[in-house]
């Protein structure tokens, strides 16, 4: 077997980065997070939701919560902890997805700088690139993503490019399930939130890191999905999701660590031929992800 010759530079520089950003890490808990004292910023918000008017504050300001009816009605149990208890727990949960989404890999997810800042605030990017991946095998799981940040839902075009049904079936319907329980007990805190979105459309306060309006990014997102779906590339839904955020700020950029765990996805091609039915499933591998296995 050749070796190519920048192998090891690229290596090297590999190991270079993941060294930086662990340490970037290490800094950025022990050193800058005592100084700053802003730990958990946005999960505040989850902790501090209080019902049934969980949209009084206004976005962009400590404890403005943004999700929907159903996630503010989860999240307000959180209230019954302290809050250093539920920082610490859901520190521990956020931690602890970022491993699973790296597996062998886990320290390159750890030393990526927008998981590092997603750790630091808290807020739910980890967990809708955990959702998405799941999403592949359960797609109930996509109801996570749908009833937190709606417009990431743009990766369940992979459905229905690929004439998957069953699963586009499963997540819409699963989410729908949520929305009729939550309207029945709660059908006034569906209306404050729409006008809540309606009354901050224009975006947070201060503008975002990525300051391209939405309705472009969709497009882009949409476009992208589609031609994944059309040729196998799992790839495309968490980059999708990750443009599509409502505000696309930097540690909005953790949902690429699914990239990490996503599985092979079965090839839509018929093979004409036994020696093509012999190298689909390669030709998957290197198209569309690592497989689970592989994470």
């Amino acid at each position: 077997m050749v070796v190519p010759r920048w192998a090891p530079v690229r290596r090297a520089a590999l190991h270079g980065l993941v060294i930086g950003g662990l340490a970037f890490l290490v800094y950025t808990f022990a050193v800058a997070a005592p100084r700053i004292g802003t730990v958990g910023f946005d999960a505040f918000a989850y902790w501090s939701v209080q019902l049934p008017h969980p949209y009084e504050t206004p976005v962009g300001s400590l404890g403005a919560f943004t999700y929907s009816p159903p996630a503010a009605m989860a999240f307000s149990l959180a209230g019954a902890l302290p809050w250093w208890q539920f920082l610490w727990i859901w520190l521990a949960v956020t931690l602890a997805t970022a491993i699973w989404l790296g597996g062998r890999r886990a320290l390159m997810v750890l030393a990526f700088p927008p998981v590092i800042m997603e750790l630091y605030h808290g807020n739910v990017n980890l967990l809708i690139a955990a959702a998405i991946v799941l999403g592949f095998r359960y797609p109930w799981t996509w109801s996570f993503v749908l009833l937190t940040k709606p417009t990431c839902g743009v990766g369940l075009l992979w459905f229905a490019v690929r004439r998957e049904w069953r699963s586009l079936a499963i997540a819409l319907g699963a989410t729908a399930a949520i929305v009729g329980v939550s309207f029945v007990v709660a059908p006034t805190m569906w209306q404050e939130w729409v006008g809540y979105l309606l009354g901050n459309a224009s975006g947070t306060p201060g503008g975002a890191w990525v300051p391209v309006p939405l309705p472009i990014r969709l497009l882009a997102a949409a476009t992208l999905v589609i031609w994944g779906a059309r040729t196998d590339r799992a790839w495309t839904v968490p980059v999708a999701a990750t443009i599509a955020l409502p505000v696309l700020w930097f540690a909005g950029f953790a949902i690429l660590a699914a990239l990490v765990r996503l599985p092979v996805v079965p090839s839509r091609a018929v093979p004409s031929s036994g020696q093509d039915a012999a190298s689909a499933p390669h030709r998957r591998a290197v198209d569309g992800a690592p497989t689970l296995a592989q994470g």
